[in-house]
């Protein structure tokens, strides 16, 4: 089934054609569509960037006043899971802006730090992308993430867990403003943490 005639079926199980039906406005549903593609596309061509080394690149994706945080998370009870992540005044692993980013960008790029030479592989993972919100020019956005890092010839790491995004619309394309990570794990049991995600 080519890719056409599928998104028609898939309009029409929806209550449109495509040309005008009624349930779903074809314009608005089109728009949506249009923009998951566009922002996952992003996402993806950002994951590629960093698993090639492209830091430049990557940075250039950076708005100026990026907020990339990543809080330590707890184990707690139950009725305690309000305190599972540290709050925003609390500790972070990350609590970095563009000039944080450019200093960890550039001991990466320039070999600078011994713990990333030889520099790692990488590999970056982006599923279950939801757009949460649009307002004006910024798209806010929750994705999984799985980031797999292999260093050295035996040294293997896996982080998973979640991020909350918040794009904004530059010329044709997105900046990042916002990337806040949480992981799934509580004890980080690798030997250094110089990645980026």
């Amino acid at each position: 089934m080519t890719d056409w005639l599928h998104h028609r079926k898939v309009l029409a199980a929806l209550g449109t054609t495509g040309n005008g039906g009624d349930a779903v406005t074809s314009p608005d549903l089109s728009e949506k569509i249009a923009l998951q593609y566009a922002v996952e596309q992003f996402l993806y061509r950002e994951a590629a960037l960093l698993d090639d080394r492209r830091f430049d690149d990557w940075l250039a994706l950076i708005a100026d006043d990026i907020h990339y945080w990543m809080p330590i998370r707890r184990t707690v009870t139950v009725e305690n899971l309000h305190l599972e992540y540290a709050k925003a005044d609390g500790m972070a692993y990350f609590d970095d802006d563009k000039s944080d980013l450019k200093m960890r960008v550039d001991r990466l790029r320039l070999n600078s730090a011994w713990s990333e030479n030889p520099p790692s592989r990488t590999r970056h993972f982006v599923s279950n992308v939801r757009i949460l919100e649009v307002k004006g020019p910024e798209i806010a956005l929750e994705a999984a993430i799985h980031l797999y890092r292999s260093r050295l010839n035996d040294k293997i790491d896996h982080w998973i867990g979640k991020r909350r995004d918040r794009l904004r619309r530059v010329g044709d394309g997105f900046q990042i403003v916002e990337r806040h990570i949480f992981l799934d794990q509580t004890v980080l049991l690798s030997t250094n943490f110089s990645s980026l995600f």
